[in-house]
């Protein structure tokens, strides 16, 4: 797993609530989740799931892509006080965020360079690049045993067109009314606005790399 951690994303959700002007408890209503929940999320003591994710950004307009960018949450952090987070996992990003305001990633990046969202339901992202302006999601997608894009079950859908390549282990997606086995070397493409779910009954991790492509904005 690499070192290289951003800082948590509640503060970034919570900005883009406040300056889309809904509160808390309308968030929370819009996508179905309780608002100790939403504020769990916002204060960094809770981490969404997958599906929780994609409901917040849809719901106020911003694309995942930005939740990685700890510019505002650190401009944030000035009046709040430090980033809640380990100092010794967080210079590594920092520094890639300040050496470059135009949030490039790459063209190179190392195994111990990537910045990381640790989700819900046994879900972590790793960031495999960026370039600014590119409507795009680059990952590497890690499902632990037992992990699940939606805690719940449900199914999820959001903007975007999905490609996925699995690299190890197994992953199961529901994809609309069919369910599909992926195994190690099994690719996947849908338009994410199909609602899907993916589940890790396995006993070791599944990963895999992903692109999803024209997030929102």
């Amino acid at each position: 797993m690499s070192s290289a951690v951003v800082p948590p994303v509640g503060a970034r959700i919570r900005q883009a609530r406040l300056e889309r002007g809904t509160s808390l408890r309308a968030l929370a209503r819009e996508i179905g989740v309780s608002a100790s929940l939403v504020s769990q999320i916002e204060t960094g003591k809770s981490q969404p799931s997958v599906s929780t994710l994609y409901a917040i950004t849809t719901t106020l307009g911003i694309s995942v892509e930005s939740l990685f960018d700890a510019r505002e949450t650190a401009r944030e952090s000035v009046a709040a006080g430090p980033l809640a987070a380990s100092p010794a996992t967080v210079p590594h990003a920092l520094a890639a965020l300040a050496a470059d305001p135009g949030r490039r990633i790459g063209p190179l990046v190392g195994s111990g360079g990537r910045e990381t969202l640790e989700l819900d339901s046994g879900v972590v992202w790793e960031r495999l690049g960026r370039v600014p302006g590119a409507e795009a999601d680059f990952l590497l997608v890690t499902y632990r045993p037992g992990g699940s894009s939606s805690g719940s079950g449900a199914l999820m859908r959001h903007a975007g067109t999905e490609y996925g390549y699995l690299t190890s282990g197994e992953l199961v997606l529901t994809l609309g009314f069919e369910e599909y086995t992926l195994r190690a070397g099994d690719s996947v493409c849908f338009e994410s606005t199909t609602p899907h779910r993916y589940r890790n009954d396995g006993e070791v991790p599944a990963v895999g790399v992903w692109f999803v492509s024209g997030d929102v904005q």
